[in-house]
């Protein structure tokens, strides 16, 4: 997590191919409203990366917000203080999404850049053709030159939108468009090492060169967006990134900000280092297509095999099962003191890993019947080290 004497982030800009940009509500809205100065700001600026060959993916955030805003205007501000449940926050996000596109176009626009809208679930990237499918409009697009802007579908997605985040979604965008770089804009100067909040002599890390060591609940203090901008998501889309062999930059992107400026001066947020061994696409979508369904605890054989050996895991290695999940639903895998080593696809459903824990084949025959498969979670299908 130290600082190096080079700075890792010059040049890269120049490099760089194919981008991800997150921005946050926090960054987009104020007391009033969606800031269009901001999105004229952040238009312009990703222009020019656009005019240097980059292709451009932009994630944002602000559908509800630019709602609420419109229904003060149009249906009065008692109503819009009555958005508090799921189906007026769904309904304000409805309202908002293409306000907030048409400011985006129109932004653009002035730049002489053409702008397409994509709205995406977690269940809609859940199965592998329709995730293909989307990549390959992504592709179109990008090969078209158009700048893609992002957002979940908040009207549709009733799980999503009450626990998902954009951070969540921006790194499973960085997967799917194959990006060689994130850029996570925030309303924070970075990443402190403690919160800024409870500690005044917290400071901001100019450089994490080793994002998988750090405890992301503990520096966070949990889950807390209090005086973070939200940072668990950040550092846990950062970490998924790395996975992926893929840097990011967490940076604010208030005020008079400058992604340019930002990956010349190194004093300006964090850059995230991407991990030496990097995971295929294919189980970097295994891992995070999905929420785990339950959990089995594995032996400390078991745990070694897996985190150390790249083994698969065997029936014999669990020793109990947590949740009630049918069979292909992604489960988490524990060490027997709770940690997490990663999540797979099971094999078998709960009710039978509960029958054939610590079972080895010629039991399992006698249990279930012929044994289909000799794994409970092969290891082309599991990831070590997920950043849940």
């Amino acid at each position: 997590m130290g600082k190096k004497a080079t700075n890792p982030r010059k040049g890269l800009l120049a490099r760089a191919k194919r981008v991800v940009v997150k921005v946050g509500s926090a960054v987009l809205t104020t007391q009033n409203g969606v800031n269009r100065e901001t999105i004229i700001r952040l238009a312009g600026q990703l222009s020019r990366l656009h005019d240097k060959g980059m292709g451009v993916v932009l994630v944002s955030s602000g559908a509800v917000t630019a709602g609420r805003t419109r229904i003060t205007e149009t249906l009065g501000a008692d109503v819009a203080r009555g958005i508090s449940d799921l189906p007026a926050r769904q309904a304000a996000s409805a309202i908002g999404q293409g306000r907030l596109m048409h400011d985006y176009d129109e932004a653009f626009g002035w730049f002489g850049k053409a702008t397409a809208q994509i709205l995406l679930t977690r269940d809609g990237l859940r199965e592998r053709e329709r995730f293909l499918n989307a990549r390959n409009t992504l592709e179109q697009l990008l090969d078209w030159g158009v700048i893609p802007i992002i957002n979940e579908n908040d009207t549709v997605s009733v799980k999503e939108l009450q626990f998902g985040d954009n951070d969540t979604l921006a790194a499973m965008a960085v997967g799917l468009i194959g990006a060689d770089l994130f850029i996570n804009l925030t309303s924070a100067n970075g990443v402190f090492d403690k919160n800024p909040d409870e500690h005044p002599d917290a400071a901001c890390l100019p450089l994490i060169d080793n994002i998988a060591s750090i405890d992301i609940d503990a520096m966070c203090d949990g889950k807390t967006a209090v005086g973070s901008g939200g940072m668990y998501s950040k550092m846990r889309a950062a970490r998924r990134a790395a996975q992926l062999g893929v840097p990011t930059l967490i940076v604010s992107g208030k005020g008079e900000f400058s992604i340019e400026q930002a990956f010349e001066d190194e004093t300006r947020g964090t850059f995230v280092l991407p991990e030496e061994r990097t995971v295929s696409s294919k189980k970097f979508w295994l891992a995070y297509h999905d929420d785990p369904s339950g959990s089995v605890l594995v032996d400390a054989g078991a745990a070694k095999a897996l985190s150390s050996k790249g083994k698969s895991l065997l029936p014999a290695g669990i020793s109990s099962v947590e949740g009630c999940f049918d069979r292909g639903a992604l489960v988490r895998i524990k060490a027997l003191d709770g940690t997490t080593l990663g999540v797979g696809l099971s094999n078998y459903a709960s009710t039978e890993l509960e029958s054939i824990r610590g079972k080895r084949t010629p039991e399992i025959e006698k249990i279930l019947g012929p044994v289909i498969f000799e794994e409970a979670i092969h290891r082309d299908n599991l990831l070590i080290d997920a950043a849940m």
